[in-house]
This record gives C-alpha cells, sequence and structure tokens, in this order.
C-alpha cells in the first residue's frame, strides 16, 4: 500500500479493508437490514517496506461469509475489484493470497476437468485463472 500523502499507512490500510469488502461511497438503504460486521475485511497489520519510502505491507482478512461459496468470480471481484483505483492510494499491489482450506473445498472444478482444460490451452504445472484485467488497473 503506497496511501496518497497527508494520508496515515493504518487509514490506508482500513479504508482498502473496507473499499474490498463492505465499504461504500454512497448511502444504501439496504445498510439497515443486517449488521455489516460479520461481513467487513479488517486490516489487523501494518509494516514498513524496509528500505522503501512510503510503502507499507496491509494484512488484511476477510470473513468467509463475504464470499459465495465455489465462486473465484465472487471472490477475487470483492478482493481486487474497485479497491485498486481507490483515491485515498496512490499504489497498490497484491502480494500475497492465502485461502483457508475449508472455501477451496466450495470450489467444483472445470465441468469436464482440469486435465481437458490443460490440453485445450497447453498449460501445465500453474494455476489457470481466466478474468478480464480493467485498465486502470495496470499490466505490470
Amino acid at each position: 500500500v503506497t496511501p496518497q500523502p497527508g494520508v496515515p499507512p493504518e487509514e490506508a490500510g482500513a479504508a482498502v479493508a473496507a473499499e474490498s469488502s463492505t465499504g461504500t461511497w454512497t448511502t444504501v438503504w439496504t445498510d439497515g437490514l443486517t449488521s455489516l460486521d460479520r461481513y467487513k475485511g479488517r486490516c489487523y497489520h501494518i509494516e514498513p517496506v524496509a528500505g522503501e519510502e512510503n510503502q507499507y505491507i496491509a494484512y488484511v482478512a476477510y470473513p468467509l461469509d463475504l464470499f459465495e461459496e465455489g465462486s473465484v468470480t465472487n471472490m477475487f471481484t470483492s478482493i481486487v475489484g474497485n479497491v485498486f483505483g481507490f483515491k485515498a492510494l496512490r499504489a497498490l499491489r497484491l502480494e500475497d493470497l492465502r485461502i483457508p482450506t475449508s472455501y477451496i473445498k466450495t470450489f467444483q472444478g472445470p465441468p469436464h476437468g482440469i486435465q481437458v482444460e490443460r490440453d485445450k490451452l497447453n498449460k501445465y504445472g500453474r494455476p489457470l485463472l481466466g478474468c478480464t484485467i480493467k485498465p486502470k488497473l495496470g499490466l505490470s
């Protein structure tokens, strides 16, 4: 996380957690229907990047209830969606993602099996993920 000038790193980390889970920039009438605490992402630790000025590693945890079971799309849209264009940040990069085994077990996999998909794509020995890259996210 690289916060904008004047934004403390703790605030930037909390903003990332909120924006990528239940936070919104507008009033939503459904906010009062349920307690959002159950679904909030939380930034639980911030540490400076050694040798880099104004860059921090923000550790964010999300409750599994936030994500639809078996949906890679839902999970990634939540975690790496609009937050990468968030104005409180100068830069943001996802460095690591740890997914609990209990959630991984909800993924069914491709309908014809992984080997069929790997053979079609001629890609072996690495994860496969198809998605659309938004221009504002960059490719580096």
